[in-house]
């Protein structure tokens, strides 16, 4: 059976490797973008492939974000779950949320709820 200190490192190596798992998904994002705007500035010029380039890379982002945060979301709930944890944690999600808004606003053009037939 495993004892609490046991089961407080399993929560922090599951924690370390979401967010690993959120950076590599960001550099990987980042380097697969370059090599598209690469190919595509080559192939076809320079206005169309700088769009993708943005578009990609703030989809990169927005995914990497999403497991740091789900990442802070397991630390602070599993591990330290005290109020100044939780109000830092409620910081840290503000504060990325407001970031995915703005890529989201970069990416897309408009707001997420403005999304529609028009």
């Amino acid at each position: 059976m495993i004892d609490d200190a046991g089961v407080l490192q399993l929560v922090h190596l599951i924690t370390r490797w979401v967010e690993l798992a959120g950076i590599a998904v960001i550099l990987i994002g980042a380097l697969w973008s370059a090599y598209r705007f690469v190919r595509d500035v080559t192939g076809t010029g320079g206005g169309s492939a700088y769009r993708a380039l943005r578009s990609n890379l703030g989809r990169s982002i927005l995914l990497g974000l999403e497991l740091l945060v789900a990442a802070d979301i397991i630390n602070t709930v599993a591990v330290e779950p005290t109020l100044t944890s939780v109000a830092v944690l409620a910081g840290i999600v503000a504060i990325r949320t407001l970031l995915s808004l703005s890529l989201e606003l970069e990416i897309e053009g408009r707001w997420p709820w403005q999304r529609g037939d028009g």
